[in-house]
């Protein structure tokens, strides 16, 4: 329990008072000691972490460049591109909690000092000299002499009107002592947790994005595992390879590549006389292509046509000269002397050019003809590289092109529940609401399923800011990309926490009337597959489990399931609906989906874990539901996943973490068909009598 400086006391100017003024003073100064030092100490620990994340993302453009080294490589560039974008936005993460630290302990420390202690001071100075002040004028008095009434009278009223003005500033300077004190444990606390509540939502925002990661990390790792294996596979191949040439090959003789099914060509080293009067030699890589000779000096230098028509030339040996293993090409124009490392190579040199020249008059026709056929046939065109699926779908959806809170273009990430894109800005801030509130998605590193981007689409940015920003509030003006991130922060958390700009209904009497009657509208909706008008319920705080008393009991969800919309479906239940709630009969959204054979939300609702063994108030349950409407499909979705269950339990605690494949096959077509193709679904009948037999065996 903190003491405080008695005012009484200071009235008496006692000894206590001085005590616990002194106290009170020493203690003050310590306090703005350790501030200050904490304060430069979060200075130096903020801008050490700003020097952390410019490191950092000189690290990411080094990874950056690894991608560009990779980008024939399809694996490694688009393992370093994923990665690299979620580390992009972890340094985003980092860059606000510097900002937000800085802003917690030394933006609030600071105003706690300066809000205080200069008036303090000020006061004190007052105080001493007062004090001062008043010890002269209770010497002065007490040194007037008796026989000098007036003089005694003057001193007299000096020293009342002194007394009189130190008390009050006395009291002043303790009443601002004390206001400090009791103030600066509320700063500082407030400090304090303010950086606590950055760091939980620094390393919630990272926990989320890494459980986002998740599945690409997964198929990374299976990436990374066959890599593994075609590199092993690949080595092992080299080494035998190496060998073999080793063996075969690897003899100290000069060795040249000639290939007789292709027209005799033939490539390898061969000395090259100079025709001019030094007659000098140089060693020259030759090769035979297109009916030509050509040489390169060096691998630096382009190649030269030598003879451009062999068909011109003629080929013999050489045996006049002194050095030895030449040989000799003539044309009309001019003459080559080439020399070859040794007799057999000469010779397959001379039989390799005299081929070519024996097949290039032979297929003199063919050959003109093909390349008539080839210089006729259009060039092809590469496509232009396509957006990831998820994205280019996404951006088609009515303003999703620009993010839906604050404009900026080419918007990389998306909140499935509410069905709009955003920045990766703005992402960092809708995933602090929570994912009650909005469920953030990448839409470039996670998988997305077809009705999650049906939503983006049907609602999309335009239908949903016509929803939250039907009615803006006067003098808050909605931000830009270039923003502050608090700005976007406010504007986001009065958008969707607080639903200020959503029009209220102005019926409603009270709250709870409001929100029954936003239930009836979302139920209505959902049975008509309404998305715009259940978003539009949900903003205006219909609770999306409500049980609707006029429809016995039954939840939004329940009603999508009987009305048959997928996208209805879906959309409930990434908004937190309960997929096994059941109304006044024991019924829920798969009993109802089963009666009226919607195989689509069957297929989605096992999915998000439906129980399929649930029974209503007369024990059927969805199964027995489907054989008595005589829904084939159903029965059959249902008869498997309820086989594929028991053989899973059956495998026991060690047994295989996935799911039988067979059933997770015949799961996705019907998932796939309900969403691109639902007219396929019709209704199957099937004979009593069948079924008997079936259930029979």
């Amino acid at each position: 329990m903190d003491t405080f400086l008695d005012f009484e006391e200071c009235i008496r100017d006692s000894p206590v008072f001085r005590q616990s003024l002194d106290k009170c003073e020493s203690d003050v100064a310590e306090l703005e000691s350790r501030v200050e030092k904490v304060m430069k100490l979060c200075a130096q620990m903020v801008e050490a972490g700003q020097n952390y994340t410019s490191c950092n993302q000189l690290f990411l453009s080094g990874l950056a460049e690894f991608t560009a080294y990779h980008k024939s490589d399809g694996v490694i560039v688009n393992c370093l591109r994923q990665f690299n974008q979620g580390l992009q936005e972890m340094i985003q993460f980092q860059t606000m909690l510097f900002d937000q630290t800085q802003r917690a302990i030394t933006q609030q420390l600071t105003n706690l000092l300066s809000q205080f202690l200069p008036q303090i001071r000020d006061t004190r100075r007052e105080f001493v000299r007062i004090g001062e002040d008043l010890e002269a004028a209770v010497v002065k008095n007490a040194q007037v002499s008796r026989h000098k009434p007036a003089d005694a009278e003057r001193a007299t009223h000096l020293l009342l009107a002194t007394r009189k003005c130190y008390q009050h500033f006395a009291l002043d300077y303790c009443l601002q002592l004390n206001n400090f004190k009791v103030q600066q444990k509320l700063d500082i606390l407030n400090s304090v947790f303010s950086y606590f509540h950055a760091q939980n939502t620094f390393f919630h925002q990272g926990f989320d994005l890494l459980r986002d990661l998740e599945p690409t990390m997964k198929t990374m790792a299976s990436q990374l595992s066959q890599l593994s294996s075609d590199c092993s596979a690949k080595r092992k191949d080299l080494e035998n390879t190496h060998l073999l040439v080793q063996q075969r090959d690897a003899s100290g003789e000069a060795v040249i590549v000639c290939n007789p099914s292709d027209g005799g060509t033939i490539q390898g080293y061969l000395f090259k006389r100079s025709r001019k009067k030094n007659k000098t030699w140089k060693r020259c890589w030759f090769y035979t292509e297109n009916n030509q000779l050509i040489y390169s000096k060096s691998h630096k230098e382009p190649p030269v046509v030598l003879f451009d028509d062999l068909r011109l030339c003629a080929v013999k040996s050489l045996d006049v000269i002194d050095r030895r293993f030449c040989f000799e090409l003539l044309s009309v124009q001019k003459c080559c002397v080439l020399q070859a490392d040794s007799e057999e190579l000469k010779g397959a040199w001379i039989n390799a050019v005299q081929g070519c020249i024996n097949i290039a008059y032979r297929d003199q026709v063919t050959e003109q003809n093909t390349q008539v056929k080839e210089n006729s046939a259009p060039a092809a065109i590469p496509d232009p590289p396509p957006h990831p699926p998820a994205l280019g779908v996404a951006l088609r959806g009515n303003g999703n092109q620009r993010c839906c809170d604050c404009g900026e273009a080419e918007p990389r990430w998306a909140s499935v529940n509410l069905g709009i894109t955003m920045c990766i800005e703005c992402s960092g801030i809708h995933r602090s609401l929570g994912v009650h509130l909005s469920k953030v998605r990448s839409l470039t590193l996670d998988s997305w399923e077809p009705e999650q981007l049906k939503l983006l689409c049907v609602l999309g940015n335009e239908v949903i800011n016509g929803i939250y920003e039907r009615k803006p509030a006067d003098g808050l003006q909605k931000p830009s990309a270039d923003s502050p991130r608090q700005d976007k922060e406010q504007w986001i958390r009065f958008k969707y926490v607080e639903k200020r700009f959503v029009t209220r209904d102005p019926d409603g009497p009270d709250a709870e009337t409001v929100k029954l009657r936003a239930g009836g509208r979302l139920y209505q909706a959902s049975l008509s597959g309404d998305l715009v008008a259940m978003a539009t319920a949900l903003a205006e705080g219909a609770e999306v489990n409500w049980s609707n008393p006029e429809q016995e009991g039954r939840t939004a969800l329940i009603g999508s399931a009987i009305g048959g919309s997928l996208s209805a479906c879906e959309f409930l239940l990434q908004n937190g609906a309960n997929v096994n709630h059941r109304d006044q009969h024991g019924q829920g959204a798969l009993h109802a989906a089963a009666t009226y054979g919607h195989t689509g939300q069957v297929c989605l609702l096992l999915k998000r874990g439906a129980n399929q063994y649930a029974a209503d108030e007369k024990g059927n349950d969805p199964l027995s539901i489907a054989i008595e409407t005589a829904h084939a499909d159903i029965v059959t979705l249902l008869r498997m996943a309820r086989m594929n269950e028991e053989m899973r339990d059956s495998e026991g605690f060690f047994g295989s973490v996935g799911d039988d494949e067979t059933f997770q096959d015949i799961f996705r077509d019907f998932s796939n068909m309900a969403s691109h193709d639902p007219e396929k679904l019709s209704r199957r009948q099937f004979l009593r009598g069948s079924e008997d037999e079936e259930e029979k065996n």
